[in-house]
């Protein structure tokens, strides 16, 4: 490499580290804060909690083993979640865009389905479904399923023609354009709506789990918010919140490792 590169890749390294550092540095100066407040009876630990609460709560869910329970209940129907709606979705994509009369048919209620409050499906997915995990998956599914098809199609939609054309004027045929024009061209478009999929499976499992579950972390929240115990209600969300950061790495190391 030459010195000008060399230069480009110390600073791009150095930034990186800095980046880290103030991460860090900030997420340390809020759990400060908030143990502070708490110490000193600024705030109510009893309604907003502690992280040295937060701590206690850990030890003693992975003592009894109630952690890993909720949170392997919680991960495996977000992962069920997650792989069906990108299977289906990116499916369902090339299938329109294979048929753009299809797509003309069927758009205004993909819209209208993917405007849809999901919410208000889930009471009637449990009287369908009934109070089981597959109830929980469907809803999940339903949150971030047409809004990913939407979104390849667009994202197909936009391949660049004379790629195509070129491939159909070397004699190419339908499964040449699918395989080395449209697909490569897309693996931005797929990992990122892998990326934004993650995150709504598992907002569609925590709204499942809410409603229909006797296991998992939203069971958990609505349990301790019911009987007041609101360290296990903010440990419950601390640990959502670190599930949905570990889904969001491995999409980006995947995306690395593709790249």
């Amino acid at each position: 490499m030459s010195r000008a590169q060399t230069e480009y890749l110390a600073r791009r390294s150095r930034h990186q580290k800095q980046v880290r550092v103030f991460r860090a540095l900030l997420l340390l100066l809020f759990l400060a804060l908030w143990e502070i407040t708490a110490s000193l009876e600024l705030i109510d630990s009893f309604i907003f909690s502690s992280p040295t609460l937060i701590v206690s709560c850990l030890i003693s869910m992975a003592k009894n083993g109630s952690l890993f329970y909720h949170t392997g209940v919680t991960l495996l129907e977000t992962l069920l979640s997650f792989s069906l709606v990108i299977a289906v979705s990116l499916a369902a994509a090339l299938l329109l865009w294979s048929n753009k009369t299809l797509f003309e048919i069927l758009e205004p209620f993909l819209v209208m389905l993917n405007s849809l409050p999901k919410s208000a499906l889930a009471p009637i997915l449990i009287v369908w479904l009934g109070n089981q995990m597959r109830t929980i998956v469907i809803a999940a599914i339903s949150v971030s399923l047409f809004g990913a098809i939407l979104t390849l199609y667009t994202g197909f939609s936009q391949t660049d023609p004379d790629k195509i054309k070129l491939i159909y004027s070397l004699g190419g045929s339908g499964k040449d354009v699918l395989t080395k024009v449209l697909l490569p061209a897309s693996v931005p478009l797929i990992i990122s709506n892998m990326k934004v999929n993650a995150g709504l499976c598992l907002v569609g499992v925590i709204i499942g789990e809410f409603l229909s579950s006797k296991a998992g972390l939203g069971y958990l929240i609505i349990y301790s918010s019911q009987v007041f115990q609101m360290t296990l209600m903010v440990t419950s969300i601390v640990i959502l919140c670190l599930v949905s950061m570990v889904l969001y790495q491995a999409i980006t190391l995947l995306e690395k490792k593709i790249r």
